[in-house]
């Protein structure tokens, strides 16, 4: 199959070709016909599989094909968890849309408003955002959300993962409810098929591959290895394979900045990136991570969805998520547009729980190896470690009532329904 078969416009399909792609992905195969329709789609697909170029090409085919020509109020409203996520689904909307008559925006945290704000004065189509600026610009009065024909949940699961529901629900209410309705996901809970059912009607859903698998051209490894001999095991691992883009994940803000210190200290050129950077700091630290100048990034799970690096060749966990399904977003870093990938993960004793869960879910043994000199410690617990709350996001300070909240809707004459009280509050 080709793009040409999808029945997307020509300037979409120049637009397609101009960035190298001939064939899509199967997400994009099975997404873009129905969104094409007018239905609502729920869909599941594994990181980096192109996702956002499914829901984002029916999206600017709609909008140029039915054009608003007295003035630009916001049309579409793409909601996504965190700043990098949202800074990455807009640059992928600017270059689908180079050659239509379509304006866009990106609006998140961290940053002066006022260009933004500034952007939205001059008329938009497409608005990009987290929610917590655009319920904040919205509390403003800077932007309304009275006329979007079309809406994007994107990474829904992280979205109730980092405790936004509540500012979701503040969202719907907002727009109008005929619109069409597009929840994408690299996995779908049972708290997610809540949400969507609330949102979406009569979905069309559409699944890539199994739900929570790992793609397969990524090489995956454990090394067991005493706790704190973890520090001295990555900074061997990097220098002895003269690795120069190594993505590290950590659990915490705090180990992520220790980590980093240690690596300058070894030579090894590092920066942190959290929650607690500025979105200042944090972009420098990704543009010098893509250029080179920056061998190793330290991050939390920030940083695990929207941070698109190409033929990035190096993921390791420094410490394992205490939720398993991150495992998946973070090893998806690598591997993406079928290119190689190898996922590490360096596992203490008291994260042997978090071990057997992971491979529960993705149903496969990882291979496990132990170099000299860093082994375990035969006399180490393996309780758990103690849970600690996600960091992170741009999540508003929103005390609106979780009780009812009026959802659903799309372009066809359809009406709404109401879901019963509490129908999907986040357990």
């Amino acid at each position: 199959m080709s793009f040409n078969s999808l029945g997307l416009s020509q300037a979409l399909l120049k637009a397609v070709s101009k960035k190298g792609y001939t064939t899509p992905s199967p997400i994009q195969q099975k997404a873009i016909p129905p969104i094409l329709e007018g239905k609502d789609v729920l869909a599941s697909a594994q990181t980096g599989t192109g996702k956002t170029a499914g829901f984002t090409l029916p999206l600017l085919h709609f909008l140029s094909e039915n054009p608003n020509k007295k003035y630009r109020p916001i049309r579409a409203l793409i909601l996504t968890p965190t700043r990098e996520l949202a800074a990455q689904v807009y640059d992928n909307v600017k270059e689908y849309s180079e050659f239509l008559n379509l304006r866009s925006a990106v609006i998140f945290g961290g940053v002066n408003q006022k260009p933004q704000v500034a952007r939205i004065r001059q008329g938009i189509d497409v608005l990009v955002a987290t929610p917590g600026r655009l319920l904040d610009l919205e509390n403003q009065g800077l932007l309304s959300l009275k006329r979007i024909e079309i809406f994007v949940l994107d990474e829904a699961d992280r979205m109730l993962d980092m405790g936004f529901l509540r500012d979701i629900e503040r969202v719907i209410k907002m727009m109008p409810t005929r619109r069409q309705n597009l929840m994408f996901s690299a996995t779908f809970s049972k708290d997610i098929k809540k949400l969507a059912h609330g949102i979406l009607h009569n979905p069309v859903q559409v699944e890539a591959t199994p739900e929570n698998t790992t793609v397969e051209a990524i090489s995956q490894k454990v090394y067991r290895v005493a706790k704190g001999l973890k520090t001295g095991l990555i900074i061997k691992l990097i220098s002895d394979g003269n690795w120069k883009q190594v993505l590290v994940f950590t659990r915490t803000k705090h180990g992520a900045n220790k980590l980093c210190k240690k690596m300058v200290g070894s030579n090894i050129s590092a920066a942190a990136i959290h929650g607690n950077k500025s979105q200042g700091a944090r972009t420098k630290a990704l543009a010098g991570f893509k250029n080179g100048s920056i061998r190793v990034l330290v991050a939390t799970d920030i940083a695990a969805r929207g941070l698109d690096i190409p033929l990035l060749p190096h993921v390791i966990n420094f410490e394992l998520p205490n939720i398993p399904e991150d495992y998946v977003h973070r090893i998806g870093r690598t591997g993406r547009a079928g290119a190689k990938g190898e996922a590490l993960s360096l596992v203490s004793a008291d994260e042997t729980t978090y071990l057997r869960d992971i491979e529960k879910l993705i149903a496969m043994k990882l291979p496990v190896e132990i170099i000299e000199g860093f082994e375990p410690d035969p006399n180490a617990s393996t309780a758990p470690v103690k849970k600690q709350q996600r960091g992170g996001g741009n999540r508003s300070r929103s005390h609106s009532s979780s009780g009812n909240s009026k959802v659903g809707g799309q372009r066809s004459n359809t009406s709404s329904r109401r879901p019963k009280k509490n129908n999907y509050r986040r357990r």
